[in-house]
């Protein structure tokens, strides 16, 4: 659209699809939304990208490296502050992001902390930060009013539905946070990852349909006597390719969170990927 360019990273993969895309916001004054991986000959692309213009605010959707692993470098090629929510959310690392995209990114650290509702503008673009938990609990879209344009990060994907990962994924924060998109008026949504998504809200009531299923799908599960989330995955995502396995168990470990919160399901202790899980009722 105009006054919006993206650069996509030389960094294709099963949680990537064809790589980080990187938006361009502004001609003169531009900002700039993940600059992706920290790979100089990526940041080499950005900076041509930019042109004659001046980067002057890189914003960041969420703390996985393939959005901000090359924050650092390019502030510094740049001049420009970051922008996010906050550093990654420390958690047990035996859980946390190496399924997911390229790991966490456990030394970012934003120049400038925004929330929820967050203003940030000059002559050329106005953008509201959006908070949306449930990926990770400091991600963050972006708006653009004027355009009613959300660049959604990781929370909405134009190729493949999220990732929701224990311990810092959380599922009920996830359905929140589409419960969220659905009361805005945004016309066109930009992901990171995949093509943009038009009719967004359609889009949205589809990946909630694809959610409340996938709870279905696991309480059929439990009713066959499949009580252990490796047993539950093989059957679940037989058609899906190996690699992304052990991100589906973590996602199937989210909905099992959610389940046992509201009684739908059980287990013995805490839940986790090894625990033995049952109906309930």
């Amino acid at each position: 659209m105009p006054g919006v360019r993206r650069v996509i990273a030389n960094n294709p993969g099963p949680f990537t699809y064809t790589g980080t895309g990187v938006y361009l916001i502004g001609a003169r004054d531009v900002a700039v939304i993940d600059p992706g991986p920290d790979d100089p000959a990526h940041l080499d692309a950005l900076e041509a990208a930019v042109g004659d213009g001046r980067v002057s605010r890189i914003f960041i959707t969420h703390t996985h490296s393939d959005h901000c692993g090359g924050a650092r470098a390019f502030a510094e090629r740049t001049g420009a502050p970051i922008y996010g929510f906050g550093p990654h959310p420390v958690r047990k690392r035996e859980l946390d992001a190496p399924a997911l995209d390229e790991g966490a990114d456990y030394a970012f650290a934003p120049d400038e902390i925004i929330a929820d509702g967050a203003v940030i503008e000059c002559n050329e673009w106005r953008i509201e930060a959006v908070h949306t938990p449930g990926h990770l609990s400091n991600h963050l879209c972006f708006a653009l009013p004027a355009q009613k344009t959300l660049f959604t990060g990781d929370h909405m994907m134009g190729w493949a539905t999220t990732v929701v990962a224990p311990p810092d994924g959380d599922m009920t924060a996830y359905l929140e946070s589409l419960d969220l998109l659905l009361s805005r008026d945004d016309e066109t949504y930009l992901p990171t990852h995949g093509a943009p998504i038009e009719n967004p809200r359609r889009f949205v009531r589809a990946v909630k349909a694809h959610r409340l299923m996938r709870d279905a799908q696991i309480l059929e599960q439990l009713k066959k006597g499949r009580s252990r989330i490796a047993d539950m995955v093989d059957a679940m995502y037989a058609d899906v390719d190996p690699r992304l396995h052990k991100a589906a168990a973590l996602n199937v470990l989210a909905h099992l969170i959610r389940l046992v919160g509201v009684g739908r399901a059980r287990c013995g202790g805490e839940p986790t990927l090894s625990s033995v899980y049952s109906l309930k009722g």
